[in-house]
C-alpha cells in the first residue's frame, strides 16, 4: 500500500472553495440521526475501516449488487448505510457532483468519534470513488476470532505497526458486537467443547453466558463492547482488557499473549487517555491514506449505492 505516496494527493482543504461547508452539513445530518439511532457513531466509524480494509478507501463497501461487498459474512452486520444516503442528499443539495462517497466515510468517522467524547483531527480529502465492488478482497478485514499473529499481519500489509494497530483497535471503546462474534470464548475455547477462556474475568463471562446463552440464544443479539459505557469514546476499553474484560477475543489478546509487544501499548494507553487519543488520530489519518483514488480515476458518485 503506497501511504506515502497518497498522503500528497490528499488535502485536507481539498473543499475548501468547491464546498467550504462540508464539515458542518455532515455534522448536521449526523446529530439528526443520532436522534433516530443512538448507535450510529460507532456504526459508520465501523463502516470507514470495512471499507478501507479491501482495496482501500474507495467507498466499494457501498455499493449494491450481486457481487457486492457488504453482502459477504464480515460485512453482514455493518449498519449505517442510509445515513451515508442522507448526507450524500444534503451535500448534493449545497455542493452538487463535488463530494465522493469515501471523503463522506472518512469525515463521518471522524465526526461520529468527536462527537461521541474523542479526539478531533484534519480528514484529508480528494479520494474518489471506485466502480467496481471488491468482493474477493473482504478476507483482509481483521476477524474477532482471528489470533493476534493474524490481526497484526493484516495491520501490517496496510502500513501499520503495533501502536497503529491497538490505537485502532481501541475503536472498540464503543458499539456493540453479536454474540455470535464471541460465543465461541464462552463455551467451544480452541474448539474445545464446554472450555471458557481462560483469559476471560469468571463473573464477566458468568454475564455473558447469561445474554448469550449456548442454546436457544439469539447469535445476532448485540452486547455493549465496553459494560460500563458503550456510547462514549474514551480510553475505558484498555482497563478492560487489564482486567480481563475485553469482549472480543482479537481484543483481550492485546494484552492477554504473553511477550508481545502489545501488552505494553495497552498499559500505555490505560494510563494515559491523551497518548491514545493522539495515536488513534494519527492511525486513523493513516488508514483513511490507504490506497485512495485520486485525479482521474475512479469518479463521484451521485448516489453512493450504485456507480453513475
Amino acid at each position: 500500500m503506497m501511504l506515502g505516496e497518497s498522503n500528497a494527493q490528499l488535502s485536507g482543504t481539498f473543499y475548501a472553495k468547491t464546498c467550504p461547508n462540508v464539515s458542518s452539513i455532515v455534522r448536521s445530518v449526523l446529530l439528526n440521526a443520532q436522534q433516530n439511532d443512538i448507535w450510529i457513531f460507532p456504526k459508520l466509524v465501523r463502516l470507514h475501516f470495512h471499507d478501507c480494509f479491501v482495496n482501500g478507501c474507495d467507498a466499494s463497501l457501498l455499493l449494491n449488487g450481486t457481487d457486492s461487498e457488504k453482502t459477504a459474512t464480515p460485512n453482514l452486520s455493518t449498519d449505517g448505510y442510509s445515513v451515508i444516503d442522507d448526507i450524500k442528499t444534503a451535500l448534493e443539495q449545497s455542493c452538487p457532483r463535488v463530494v465522493s462517497c469515501a471523503d463522506i466515510l472518512a469525515l463521518a468517522a471522524q465526526i461520529s468519534v468527536t462527537l461521541a467524547g474523542g479526539p478531533t483531527w484534519q480528514v484529508p480529502f480528494g479520494r474518489r470513488d471506485s466502480r467496481t465492488a471488491h468482493r474477493e478482497g473482504v478476507g483482509a478485514i481483521p476477524s474477532a476470532h482471528d489470533s493476534l499473529g493474524n490481526i497484526a499481519a493484516k495491520f501490517k500489509s496496510m502500513g501499520f505497526d503495533s501502536t497503529d494497530l491497538v490505537a485502532l483497535s481501541g475503536v472498540h471503546t464503543f458499539g456493540r458486537a453479536q454474540c455470535a462474534s464471541f460465543t465461541d470464548r464462552l463455551y467451544n475455547f480452541n474448539n474445545v467443547t464446554g472450555k471458557t477462556d481462560t483469559t476471560l474475568n469468571v463473573t464477566y463471562a458468568k454475564t455473558l453466558k447469561q445474554s448469550c446463552p449456548k442454546t436457544a440464544g439469539d447469535p445476532t443479539r448485540l452486547i455493549d463492547l465496553d459494560e460500563s459505557d458503550s456510547l462514549t469514546f474514551n480510553n475505558n476499553y484498555f482497563l478492560n482488557l487489564q482486567n480481563h474484560r475485553g469482549l472480543l477475543q482479537s481484543d483481550q489478546e492485546l494484552f492477554s499473549t504473553s511477550g508481545a509487544d502489545t501488552v505494553a501499548i495497552v498499559n500505555r494507553f490505560a494510563k494515559s487517555q491523551s497518548q491514545f487519543f493522539d495515536s488513534f488520530a494519527k492511525a486513523m489519518i493513516m488508514m483513511g491514506n490507504i490506497s485512495p483514488l485520486t485525479a482521474s480515476n475512479g469518479e463521484i458518485r451521485l448516489d453512493c449505492r450504485k456507480i453513475n
